[in-house]
């Protein structure tokens, strides 16, 4: 008899994917991942037998409970789940993936809500990045209808407020992690950053492209694909992420100048596929990037003045505001806004071949 796992299927940001408790899933490391895959259906470019998505903002899990340490009020532990591969990487973040955490963990029971809008300090297991995430709760209780929009999500939901400390260096070690503001690959120049995210952020016009080609173009260029692929495998030891060939960062975000009156123009990889959006913390990465004098974002962008600059950063699909909190060229925090929604509730059966449940 199939064991049937608690689950909260959720739509955080412009990715989506199942949240699961820890306590419900195997503590074995190995053995947590091979239900993971079979739930989502892993491996297999069409994930027909699970509840992945077959494409990467669509093939991610969240795994949640309550840290025991007093630095944060919830843990939040992420994973892209390989589509052809049977991997289950828990090395990077992911914002849009936040974004849902709080309300999956009130639905779930395992943070009570406040009276009108709740506010915890939710901790990115992957990485140590603690963000103080705001939703609001009538009675407690998320809401998910609301007016806030987000580019590359068709219906506005109820806002979902995000605020990020100390992202510098999340992996890669510094938020310039060579030490240089740009280095050159290849002939290729680009500025190796982590702000959240590590990031190679690259010129379009320095790989012939325009910079506000479609997704589809972009993911049909296989020739260029290989070499931005190429240009990663060198860029990552220099990151300190070592080999990267199994992993998915860095991310490669092509910038240019913008063209609907924000601050930069984006396409991003993440890393072999095309985003149709821009992800949370890849944006503050960029946006970070934008107002760092001497990066190759510079060069391009409206980065701004003040201490407190709001960066608009266009994408496939629309704009990404990220606010930053400046001293003098330094980002100290960011603040940014995203929505989340419950799209089902229910369990997910796991094999006995695989797994017959805590009590096995």
């Amino acid at each position: 008899m199939a064991y049937e796992i608690p689950c909260l299927y959720m739509r955080g940001g412009t990715s989506k994917g199942p949240f699961f408790l820890a306590r419900d899933l195997p503590a074995d490391t190995a053995l947590r991942d091979a239900v993971i895959l079979s739930a989502m259906g892993s491996p297999d470019v069409r994930q027909i037998d699970g509840l992945g998505g077959a494409r990467p903002l669509t093939s991610k899990v969240g795994i949640l409970s309550i840290p025991s340490d007093g630095v944060a009020d919830l843990d939040f532990l992420f994973g892209q789940v390989g589509i052809a591969d049977a991997l289950v990487d828990t090395t990077p973040n992911c914002g849009n993936m936040l974004a849902a955490a709080l309300p999956a963990a009130i639905e779930a029971g395992l943070i009570r809500g406040d009276q009108g809008s709740t506010t915890r300090r939710v901790r990115t297991v992957n990485t140590g990045v603690v963000a103080e995430i705001t939703i609001q709760t009538p009675g407690g209780r998320p809401v998910y209808d609301g007016e806030a929009r987000i580019d590359g999500v068709p219906r506005p939901a109820a806002p979902v407020a995000c605020g990020f400390l100390d992202t510098e260096g999340s992996l890669a070690g510094s938020l310039l992690p060579t030490g240089n503001v740009r280095d050159t690959i290849d002939g290729v120049e680009m500025t190796l950053i982590d702000n959240g995210m590590p990031v190679m952020v690259i010129a379009a016009a320095s790989l012939g492209l325009r910079g506000d080609e479609t997704p589809e173009e972009l993911d049909a260029n296989t020739s260029l694909k290989a070499r931005i692929e190429a240009l990663r495998l060198k860029a990552a030891p220099l990151m300190n992420l070592g080999d990267v060939s199994r992993k998915p960062v860095p991310k490669i975000t092509l910038v240019s100048a913008p063209r609907a009156g924000g601050a930069i123009a984006t396409r991003t990889f993440i890393p072999h596929d095309v985003h149709t959006s821009i992800g949370v913390l890849g944006a503050v990465t960029v946006a970070t990037a934008a107002v760092l004098p001497g990066s190759v974002a510079y060069d391009v962008a409206n980065p701004g003045q003040g201490d407190l600059r709001t960066l608009s950063i266009e994408h496939p699909s629309g704009e990404f505001s990220v606010e930053l909190g400046m001293d003098g060229t330094r980002v100290m925090r960011a603040a940014l806004l995203r929505t989340a929604r419950l799209l089902m509730r229910g369990t997910v059966p796991v094999s006995p071949s695989i797994w017959r449940g805590p009590a096995a």
